[in-house]
């Protein structure tokens, strides 16, 4: 018997446990199906997919394609270990993969999701320094950034810097070199480069011979609050791990798969990092898959007799899957059949466009774009700056209001985040931009003038 929608709201509330939830608070929402863009729940209701089912969705939902190509493979194998075993298309996809990434980044380790490919790289580059042609083990150490999030595993927080998911762990972490967040608007915008350079070099200067890898979110630092850095910072990170024999491990997690405009983040900037991290939309947010991609001198390290004992100690269970493979295959077929990154720089213009009202908006303290990552800051003064109160929940109301006009998407705090799956129409990029201004007016402005 098919259970009623109060029946599975019930049942959300008291067996599932939502990440980043306080379940005493959590209202459900169920999504029964989707199509294109668009998400259906159990009333029927549609949804525009405002932030591509957690920035990972790319071509749309249900796509006929990757459709096809999961179902294909499902005619074949489902599952296999690549842990002393492999599949034809696994294989292709790290051959892909390796043809598509730039430089020679030419070696995959498959994982599960982007805090697991996080995870690989951290040990990727510790063992590194361990058994490289000139070892240095005394290269133990990382440097990461305020705020910046690279997933939820020890190691991934350890690097990662957002302290109200962090704090209750912190004596499980390891320490680590943290930096400033690399935020284009400070001290200024026209200094800001030099400034967040500078500050890395200074720490590069003092500590480099114990930094075994810079971890980086290429561009835009995601969970943070969709903050752009300045431009040319990230080929200045690339030349300073080079002047001072460090790694940089490039978490692309989120801004890899044509988010900026381009296949991946580093191509802005003309970087190649020793590691490149993929995650999210690998497989078209259909199934999880991530990948940490390894130059041919880190792969190199790896090299020996069995008796060197220099292999990765480390796997995943569904590392390599084919499903999964499959997915990300016809993922990368539809980006060359729809020629999708070239229809993005006009989505990318009338996202900005449609946006650029809500800069002097009294409530609204910065826009910030970076291709097809948008975002707008809610704060109480434009002019001092100063913030609501953050139980108040103001981003959250945002979204609510956006929800009950057609529209589904998340809040960062008081960030309101737009990352809608690349395959949006303009008319969808419209209605999503009408959505989110006329909810930040009846959040801010009507609750302003009541007594």
């Amino acid at each position: 018997m098919t259970p009623t929608t109060q029946q599975l709201n019930d049942w959300d509330k008291q067996y599932v446990w939502h990440a980043f939830t306080q379940m005493a608070c959590y209202e459900p929402l169920i999504i029964e199906s989707a199509e294109g863009c668009e998400l259906i729940d159990t009333a029927g209701r549609r949804l525009i997919d405002g932030v591509s089912s957690m920035w990972c969705n790319v071509h749309g939902h249900r796509h006929p394609t990757i459709d096809a190509a999961v179902t294909e493979q499902l005619g074949k194998v489902a599952h296999v270990t690549n842990l002393g075993c492999s599949n034809s298309t696994t294989i292709q996809l790290a051959k892909r993969l390796a043809e598509l990434t730039p430089g020679d980044l030419d070696h995959t380790f498959f994982c599960s999701d982007g805090a697991s490919a996080l995870e690989v790289a951290i040990k990727l580059a510790f063992q590194y320094w361990h058994q490289c042609e000139k070892p240095q083990p005394q290269k133990t150490s990382y440097i990461g950034f305020e705020d910046a999030y690279h997933g939820d595993t020890i190691g991934t927080i350890s690097v990662g810097g957002i302290d109200r998911f962090n704090a209750v762990f912190k004596p499980l972490m390891f320490p680590v070199e943290r930096l400033p967040i690399p935020d284009r608007r400070l001290p200024t915008r026209a200094a800001s480069c030099q400034h967040h350079l500078n500050t890395l070099e200074e720490t590069l200067a003092q500590h480099h011979e114990s930094i075994a890898a810079v971890v980086i979110e290429p561009l835009v630092l995601g969970a943070a609050g969709m903050i752009v850095q300045p431009e040319g910072y990230l080929r200045g990170v690339r030349d300073l791990t080079r002047k001072y024999n460090v790694l940089m491990i490039a978490d692309e997690v989120a801004v890899g798969m044509g988010r900026t405009g381009t296949m991946f983040g580093c191509q802005q900037e003309d970087v190649v990092p020793d590691i490149l991290c993929l995650g999210k939309g690998l497989t078209g947010g259909y199934l999880p898959m991530s990948a940490a991609i390894a130059t041919t001198q880190i792969w190199n390290a790896y090299l020996g007799d069995y008796s060197d004992a220099k292999q990765l100690c480390h796997g995943h269970t569904f590392g390599g899957n084919p499903l999964s493979a499959a997915a990300a295959i016809a993922t990368l077929d539809v980006f060359e059949q729809e020629d999708t990154l070239a229809q993005l720089p006009a989505k990318i213009e009338r996202i900005k466009q449609q946006l650029s009202h809500l800069a002097e908006h009294p409530h609204v303290g910065d826009v910030r774009q970076y291709g097809m990552i948008a975002a707008v800051e809610l704060v109480k003064n434009r002019e001092t700056g100063e913030h609501f109160p953050w139980s108040e929940r103001h981003g959250h109301q945002v979204c609510q209001f956006a929800l009950q006009h057609g529209l589904w998407i998340r809040p960062l705090g008081d960030v309101i985040v737009i990352m809608p799956p690349l395959a949006v129409s303009i008319e969808q990029i419209d209605t999503m931009c009408r959505v989110i201004s006329q909810a930040i007016d009846h959040v801010t402005l009507s609750k302003a003038s009541l007594p």
